[in-house]
This record gives structure tokens, C-alpha cells and sequence, in this order.
């Protein structure tokens, strides 16, 4: 994927997110009905509202270019998902925050290093993350999904409808090692890119695309993807697909962790959540 595609490719999903999410505010009704909003929270658990600490700023960091997460809106202001409700939890928590975008790859050491208090940023958890950071509830997972054309997308997917089926997927991802090792009964059309494997499935040569759930989804509520609909429900093994994404941060700021854990829960509990999921998922992943 050239530079110049990959700027047009990320400008356009912007643009699908901030008019779902801004021009047609009568349509958030209607999608709620049939958006799936995932919840991360077991209602047997309950977090206690932490005692006010000492005067703060909190400075949390993410990144500005992968959206709907966290990107650099029109007016050159950061926003996103992860960044709206980080914004949100310092309301709740009477907070005073500020929100620093910096490269991607330089985030979880510009954290270690005390650059800033909290990571607001699709990074999936491991073992290994989980070893050097504290990590809040989960608020989101990237879960994978079958996509094909709306007359062949049928609710459930199961071994025997997908027995010997042509499936695009793009090569050397955690979709065709999936792929590969759990469903060796389809035929894999291994593609060097999503673009390559929606002309694939358009193309006839392929009857199913397998892939990020996230880039799907902008997809299919995009204008390019009207003709496409997610078939089969969510895979989420996170042996593949990761465990899912938390706010990070040190382990000997451990109140900052329970506070975060208040947060995340108590805006799930009054629906602000599921608002901020419908304004940046016009299509959910789920």
C-alpha cells in the first residue's frame, strides 16, 4: 500500500466516523437498536469511588493515526474513541487532564520513563505488557470477522457452511495464521493487503474476506462498502487477536489504576460509553 493511499485510505475513514458521528445526530437512535455495543463490565463487581488524591494534571499519551481510536480530527485536534473517553473518565473523576499524542512506537517507553501518567492507545495486552504496566478494566477488544457480499452474509457461520469456501485473507496477519491452523477446510486466497482482498471477494475469486474487524467495520459504513456485510459473529481468541485494550499505567501509581477502574465502570453504568461507542463505530466490529 503506497503512502498516498494509505493518507486517502485514513482520510476517508475520518470522514465516515465524524458525519456518523456529528451530521446525522437523528441516526444514533436508530443505530443503537442494531449496533451491538460490547460490555467489558461483570455486574458483581463493583469498584468504590477512590478518595480525591492531592492536585494533579494527569497526562495521558496515545497516538494521532488510527482511527477511530485516536486521530487527529480536521480541526488538527486529537480525538477518538480512546481519546473521548479518556476525556470522559477525567470529568467523572473531576480530573484535570491534558492529552499528548507521540509516535506509536514510542509510547509504552515514554510512559516507563514518566513522559506522561496514563496510555490511552490500541495497544493490545500481553503477558509481557502486563509484567511492566498496570492495566485498567478492558473498555475494547478488536475482535476478527468473516465479511462477503449481502446476499450471501448469513447470521451464523458454522465448519460445515464454510467447508471448502475461497477466503481472502491478507498474508502474514494473525487472521491467516488463524486461518491456517483452525480452519485448514477453506481455501486460503492469501492477499498482500485488505484492498487486494475486498477486489478478490468483488472479483468473484474469493466468497468471504477474513479480517480485522475494525478496518471491516469503517468499511462497510463506508460508501465503497454497501454491498458488503459482516457474516458469522466475532472471533476473539486471544491467543491471535490479543486480550484487549486497557488504559496503562505504572505499577507504583497504583491509584491512578483504581480510580481509571471507577471510571470506565460508572460511564458504562449511565450509558455515556455506549454513547461515545455509537459516535466513533458507525458500523460496530462486534
Amino acid at each position: 500500500m503506497s503512502r498516498l493511499f494509505a493518507a486517502l485510505t485514513r482520510i476517508a475513514l475520518i470522514l465516515v466516523i465524524l458525519t456518523s458521528a456529528g451530521v446525522h445526530p437523528g441516526a444514533r437512535a436508530q443505530d443503537a437498536s442494531r449496533v451491538v455495543v460490547p460490555n467489558f463490565w461483570d455486574p458483581r463487581i463493583r469498584v468504590d469511588r477512590p478518595e480525591p488524591g492531592p492536585p494533579r494534571v494527569v497526562r495521558f499519551l496515545t497516538d494521532d493515526d488510527y482511527p477511530p481510536l485516536h486521530f487527529t480530527g480536521p480541526d488538527g485536534n486529537l480525538t477518538g474513541f480512546s481519546v473521548e473517553l479518556a476525556r470522559a473518565a477525567c470529568e467523572r473523576l473531576a480530573w484535570t487532564c491534558t492529552v499528548q499524542a507521540r509516535r506509536f512506537d514510542t509510547l509504552l517507553d515514554s510512559l516507563s520513563e514518566g513522559r506522561g501518567d496514563v496510555l490511552a492507545a490500541a495497544i493490545n495486552l500481553t503477558p509481557q505488557i502486563r509484567e511492566r504496566f498496570a492495566a485498567s478494566n478492558l473498555y475494547f477488544r478488536a475482535p476478527a470477522r468473516f465479511a462477503t457480499t449481502r446476499g450471501n452474509a448469513k447470521a451464523e457461520l458454522d465448519t460445515r457452511t464454510l467447508q471448502g469456501k475461497r477466503v481472502a485473507v491478507v498474508a502474514g496477519t494473525a487472521h491467516q495464521a488463524f486461518l491456517e491452523r483452525l480452519m485448514p477446510f477453506i481455501q486460503r486466497r492469501e492477499s498482500g493487503s485488505l484492498a487486494s482482498a475486498v477486489t478478490a471477494l468483488r472479483s468473484g475469486d474469493a466468497e468471504y474476506i477474513f479480517a480485522d474487524g475494525v478496518a471491516l467495520a469503517l468499511l462497510l459504513a463506508s460508501t465503497g462498502g454497501n454491498e458488503l456485510a459482516f457474516s458469522g459473529g466475532p472471533f476473539l481468541e486471544s491467543r491471535y487477536f490479543g486480550e484487549g485494550v486497557a488504559f496503562l499505567t505504572r505499577k507504583d501509581d497504583a491509584g491512578l489504576k483504581r480510580a481509571l477502574d471507577y471510571a470506565l465502570q460508572s460511564l458504562w453504568d449511565d450509558g455515556s460509553y455506549a454513547r461515545l461507542y455509537l459516535r466513533f463505530f458507525p458500523a460496530s466490529p462486534f
